[in-house]
């Protein structure tokens, strides 16, 4: 009965850290609005931020397997956490310096507390539900919490700009920044006082062998399996539609004049909140429906809806009552797709993770090294918009969600089960 409750704590300790990232990292792809207008970027430079943010991930996520392995998973929440406050903290006094390059690094040092944070909170969701679909399902709950942060940002930061993209300024967010900050200071506080528990933390006999070399080298690791290869390249790609659908119609909307950034902003966070809803389905249906199912059903009704984002007139539209305004039908679509990638994360981590036993840390780390693509897709979009426009870009998405669709099928087939995991 006592670890049942210690059990639940600490999910709930996952959960918190879930919303966290979710409100930084999506607060960093809503600063692409004033990056535009006060640093003069373009569509590609406005991405900028998210790229920093994410290119974190590639520079971070191997050592951060390291010190997950070392120092288990609170000592890792707990630096997070700390980073964060810094990253964040760098954010809030570019607008004070008028620098981008200032407001670059703050994304960048952030980066490194969101790759801290999701290398804790999904081996952990997956450990405490027991791998398979219940792991998967603890999963898409705690991506629930990620799509409420995510919801929030994006709303949060489009009012405080107000309705003319032209009149935006750094400054303007310093309410958000500060939210940001006493997030991360309370975190750090409720996980020091929190008992987390430690599956994969290397024993005391582990350490001294690691110390005196005794460690015998393993033939094997995550990159042995196949199905974990793939899977690590198709949350490259995931990241990557994820943040890439909303934060180009963020910036494709706030640039039509009858639109705005205050609704292109609750629009996207509409994409959020459906992120956040589908999460919630996911979780109630994530212990009956296999991951590959699941998988396999978003990335095709996804394709389809990007489909009717890509070739629906601009001309026409439609009056969302919500927000008063006169919107491209192809807008719903692009919130509508928040209902598909809400469980693509869950599902592919589920996939790829699914039989690797002691080499979970290491891949976890792997895994979040190719969560750059979170950066890296949305500036190449980006560029491609300045080439041929924000629909234009949207094959880019395209591609990614193809790949994803074929990982389903085929690619998250477990072919190297005669290795040894225990």
């Amino acid at each position: 009965m006592t670890k049942q409750k210690s059990n639940v704590f600490a999910i709930g300790v996952m959960f918190l850290l879930f919303f966290m990232i979710a409100f930084v990292t999506n607060f960093a792809g809503s600063m692409g609005v004033i990056v535009q207008n006060q640093f003069g970027a373009s569509n590609a430079m406005a991405q900028l931020g998210t790229l920093a943010n994410f290119i974190a991930y590639a520079c971070m996520g191997i050592p951060g397997g390291i010190i997950l392995k070392r120092k288990g998973y609170k000592f890792t929440s707990l630096l997070a956490a700390a980073i964060g406050f810094i990253g964040v903290a760098i954010q809030f006094a570019s607008g004070y310096a008028e620098s981008f390059a200032v407001y670059v690094l703050g994304a960048f040092v952030a980066g490194f507390s969101m790759c801290l944070l999701n290398l804790v909170v999904n081996p952990m969701l997956n450990t405490l539900g027991g791998g398979g679909n219940r792991g998967n399902q603890l999963i898409q709950l705690g991506g629930s919490c990620n799509s409420i942060g995510g919801t929030i940002a994006p709303i949060f930061l489009g009012y405080m700009i107000g309705g003319q993209a032209a009149n935006a300024s750094v400054g303007d967010a310093a309410p958000a920044m500060i939210t940001a900050m006493a997030i991360f200071a309370l975190a750090f506080l409720i996980i020091s006082l929190s008992a987390i528990p430690e599956p994969h933390m290397e024993t005391a006999e582990q350490k001294a062998a690691r110390k005196a070399g005794n460690v015998a080298k393993d033939p094997h690791g995550p990159m042995s399996f196949r199905h974990f290869v793939l899977g690590a390249i198709a949350i490259f790609f995931y990241v990557g539609v994820e943040v890439g659908i909303p934060n180009t119609a963020n910036l494709y909307m706030s640039n039509l004049k009858d639109v705005g950034p205050a609704v292109a902003g609750t629009l996207v966070g509409f994409y959020w909140f459906l992120m956040m809803c589908g999460r919630l389905i996911g979780g109630a249906v994530g212990g009956k429906v296999s991951s590959k199912a699941m998988l396999t059903t978003v990335c095709t009704i996804a394709l389809i809806f990007i489909a009717c984002l890509m070739f629906i007139p601009e001309t026409v539209r439609i009056t969302i009552p919500v927000v008063e305004a006169h919107v491209p039908v192809s807008m719903v679509f692009m919130f509508l797709c928040g209902l598909c990638t809400s469980v693509m994360w869950g599902a592919i981590f589920n996939l790829a993770a699914e039989g690797l036993g002691k080499y979970t840390p290491v891949a976890s780390g792997i895994f979040m090294t190719l969560v750059c693509g979170g950066g890296i897709l949305p500036f190449i979009q980006g560029w491609v918009a300045d080439k041929v426009g924000f629909i234009g870009s949207y094959w880019v998405i395209v591609a990614g969600l193809v790949y994803m669709l074929y990982y389903a099928l085929i690619g998250s087939k477990n072919v190297n089960k005669d290795i040894e995991v225990e």
